[in-house]
């Protein structure tokens, strides 16, 4: 492939503006499909979590021919959570196209990525999307835009920035408001003018670096990057070089390229092309395949530190075994280092006897999302509560700081402020708008777990909020998050209706009548500060006599349905959150009443 006729291009945006229907497009204006042929929406989006929550968690790589260029399209994650990832896929772009809303402006999550793609200096295309929507107001977008490069300290060449307004939704654009047609041309012409060809002398040794992994059940795993220098043919002698030096040689068996989001077999490859290759099983994330007379591996990525932590164990509930496919301990150690392979901010510290394995990552996110896949691929375990990770600096115990950036009603400002301010945080701005409120608080990390439900509820789902890894600052104290005890199931069996009823004013039940549940189980939230132990299966007491009155109704209040991060928020140090692919329960670590006596005692 000519190397002047390539262009590696990243996307930039936030969540819900339009990135992946924005990709959906360009392969389609790019004739990669036939007239008649069923285009899935949301092609990039390839995980179900992803397609659910509307996020981009695992960058995915696309490829398009537009007249006689060859585009490589690389798709960004838009959350800080998975900031090992953005690191790494930008290293292949030469450019980016920043999405923006036409109503929204650029949001606080993306600021990441995009001061990510400063740093590196690359060319940046700003796409203004959703022209179309009744309260766009562009030119406000695009100062915004500008004020926020400046902020970020780009150079003068990046704030000299190519825009094109678009409607992604109905494939169109143009480079002025006036000039909007239906057709991704703009878009592609300005990718060929703005972004530069890859570096990269074809005639040197060959070198690549890893930036992701990827399975195929043929051919097993797929390291996808960017060919560094030289070319690669099927069955050339390479070397993979990590920490502890270049390994014995290897012949690549594969080499593919993109076209529109599938792997097509090429025979060679050479500089700048973003390429799969086949052959090498062991290989790892940041790792270097080269010429075998290569004893150096290329400069990888700096990733920032976790600064969360979970505990997984294997399910030990006496409900084990039940609902899940894989639930042995082994088998979910194995699971979690085969993710540290293609996520290299996830950290796995085996722990010992049956304390399990410490899991670190970005965030609350970057953790629940991993939980979830499990979850759902038939893994079945344990976890604790999450804990941030400290750090000693200067002998002074240090805790993980967020900026988060909220947008509220103003009759909403008042109940969100006094949260933050129990949970440590501290307001650093506020701006009155049209009635809407933006307030900015730095706040630890430990206070903001959790907090995200609780926001929709106090905003009537109406709220964002955004947060951003800012720093380690001396330690706050302690933040009291949950008030009130738990129930605890007495006994193992199912839940009785008229047992339910009783204990409704006692606190807010989890479950409804009719379900399993063992001893030491929570199925609700007390009323009270202390736990409770209750019998959630007494049944009625009959007799042979008949009531003078009618029996009352037994009339249950729906029970309160928690999401997995609203449990994990939920738990205390005591207790567990048990996950199967069917089930989310929550449960005491002692589940006997007398176990848990002894302990206190």
């Amino acid at each position: 492939m000519n190397q002047e006729k390539l262009r590696n291009v990243a996307i930039i945006a936030h969540v819900d503006h339009g990135k992946t229907t924005l990709v959906d497009q360009l392969f389609k204006a790019s004739g990669m499909y036939r007239e008649n042929q069923n285009m899935e929406e949301r092609l990039m989006d390839s995980m179900d979590l992803e397609r659910e929550r509307g996020i981009t968690i695992k960058s995915k790589n696309g490829a398009c021919q537009y007249k006689d260029h060859f585009i490589n399209i690389i798709d960004t994650p838009g959350h800080a959570d998975f900031g090992g990832e953005v690191e790494r896929v930008l290293k292949m772009a030469e450019g980016a196209l920043f999405l923006v809303d036409a109503q929204e402006g650029p949001m606080p999550q993306s600021h990441f990525v995009l001061k990510k793609a400063i740093a590196l200096n690359i060319p940046v295309i700003v796409v203004v999307n959703k022209i179309d929507k009744p309260n766009a107001r562009v030119d406000w977008v695009i100062d915004q835009v500008f004020d926020l490069m400046v902020k970020l300290n780009a150079p003068d060449e990046i704030l000299d920035f190519k825009t094109i307004y678009a409607s992604a939704r109905d494939g169109k654009s143009g480079h002025e408001m006036d000039t909007v047609t239906e057709s991704m041309e703009p878009i592609f012409q300005s990718i060929i003018d703005v972004v530069p060809s890859p570096k990269g002398n074809r005639q040197d040794s060959f070198s690549f670096l890893v930036s992701t992994i990827s399975y195929s059940t043929f051919l097993g795993r797929l390291a996808v990057g960017k060919i560094h220098s030289g070319n690669i043919k099927i069955n050339q002698e390479v070397v993979s070089i990590g920490q502890e030096g270049p390994s014995e040689k290897m012949r690549i068996t594969k080499i593919c390229q993109f076209k529109s989001d599938q792997f097509e077999d090429i025979q060679e490859a050479g500089a700048g092309e973003i390429v799969a290759l086949a052959g090498i099983p062991e290989i790892k994330v940041g790792e270097t395949i080269a010429d075998p007379s290569f004893s150096e591996p290329l400069e990888g990525v700096k990733i920032d530190p976790p600064t969360i932590s979970v505990q997984f164990m294997a399910n030990n509930s006496p409900f084990s075994g039940k609902e899940g496919e894989f639930v042995t301990s082994n088998q979910v150690k194995d699971r979690l280092l085969k993710e540290t392979l293609s996520d290299v901010a996830l950290h796995v510290d085996v722990l010992g006897n049956e304390a399990g394995f410490s899991v670190a990552g970005r965030g609350e996110l970057h953790l629940s999302i991993l939980i979830e896949k499990m979850r759902r691929e038939g893994y079945e375990f344990q976890v604790s509560r999450p804990k941030v990770i400290f750090k000693e600096i200067d002998g002074k115990k240090c805790e993980p700081y967020e900026e988060i950036s909220i947008q509220v009603q103003e009759e909403q400002m008042g109940v969100v402020i006094e949260s933050m301010g129990n949970r440590k945080g501290h307001m650093q701005h506020m701006n009155q708008e049209d009635g809407a409120v933006n307030l900015i608080f730095h706040i630890p990390t430990r206070g903001l777990l959790g907090y995200q439900s609780e926001f929709m509820t106090q905003t009537k789902g109406m709220g964002t909020l955004f947060s951003k890894f800012l720093e380690y600052r001396p330690f706050s104290g302690e933040i009291r998050t949950r008030k009130n005890g738990v129930l605890i199931s007495k006994e193992t069996a199912k839940t009785i209706a008229y047992s339910l009823d009783s204990l409704q004013e006692r606190g807010v039940l989890f479950l409804g009548p009719g379900v399993d549940i063992y001893e030491g189980q929570i199925i609700g939230e007390s009323s009270r500060e202390e736990d409770m132990v209750v019998n959630p299966a007494k049944g009625k007491k009959l007799t042979n006599m008949r009531a003078s009155g009618s029996d009352d109704n037994v009339m249950l209040t729906p029970p309160k349905k928690m999401s997995l991060e609203e449990c994990l928020s939920f738990i205390d140090d005591t207790e567990l959150v048990e996950c199967t692919p069917k089930s989310i329960r929550l449960r005491k670590i002692i589940l006997s009443e007398s176990g848990r006596k002894s302990n206190r005692s």
